[in-house]
């Protein structure tokens, strides 16, 4: 089984719909599965959401809106990618439930808006959200590349789109300790071949912003194309 992984990033994780515009045409996943916005980016791929309509997506600047501290546009944008797509192959995201600190793996069965509204509501910047009693926040904080959830649905290989591999967010991972994925698993990362900009690139909207890091996702997926396994 394959599956098609997609990291957190804020708004850097525009550079996933470059990397899945270049490999859209060669990859079939058997499952695609998200943490923070790249559980977004997934939720619209499982729902048959072309590059194209991705890109519209993250170009619409309705998404100047989506600001820290101010949750409603948040929320709306999540109720909105919910009534939008419903899955038409497996699916999965993943959550940080509060207080615990515990990573969650939520499949497209349970999935409801307000999960995707939890999967990225980063901590401080925006409050947990409940449900079901329960209170859930960014499943990027326990592993921005949720590898683990991959294993604990069966996948043996993996395709992970990683736009958090430069050396500072590393770092970060060292800090807060990401979930170990148990049992071998094939990995093929794609990561960005050049710089984003400063970490509060990720917190706002830019549409300049957001077209050159898709250019440069299709640029790095195609540069990828050669690595990975035949379908």
């Amino acid at each position: 089984m394959t599956a098609l992984v997609l990291s957190a990033g804020g708004m850097f994780a525009a550079w996933e719909v470059g990397v899945w515009r270049a490999l859209a045409g060669h990859v079939r996943p058997d499952i695609v599965i998200g943490a923070s916005a790249g559980a977004w980016n997934g939720w619209a791929i499982a729902g048959g959401a072309t590059p194209d309509d991705l890109a519209r997506d993250w170009l619409d600047d309705s998404l100047s809106a989506i600001r820290i501290l101010r949750p409603k546009p948040l929320y709306r944008k999540g109720l909105e990618l919910f009534s939008r797509y419903q899955p038409r192959m497996p699916f999965a995201l993943t959550l940080v439930e509060m207080p615990r600190f515990g990573p969650v793996l939520v499949r497209a069965a349970d999935v409801t808006w307000r999960h995707l509204a939890a999967t990225v509501s980063i901590p401080v910047f925006f409050p947990s959200v409940s449900i079901g009693g329960r209170s859930y926040v960014d499943g990027g904080f326990r592993g921005a590349l949720p590898l683990w959830a991959a294993a604990e649905v069966g996948a043996t290989h993996v395709i992970a789109l990683d736009c958090l591999a430069t050396l500072h967010w590393q770092f970060l991972r060292k800090i807060v300790s990401p979930r170990r994925p148990l049992g071998g698993l094939r990995v093929v990362s794609i990561t960005p071949s050049e710089p984003f900009g400063p970490i509060k690139y990720s917190l706002m909207w830019s549409r300049p912003l957001v077209e050159r890091w898709i250019a440069l996702g299709e640029r790095d997926g195609l540069a990828a194309l050669p690595s990975l396994p035949r379908q």
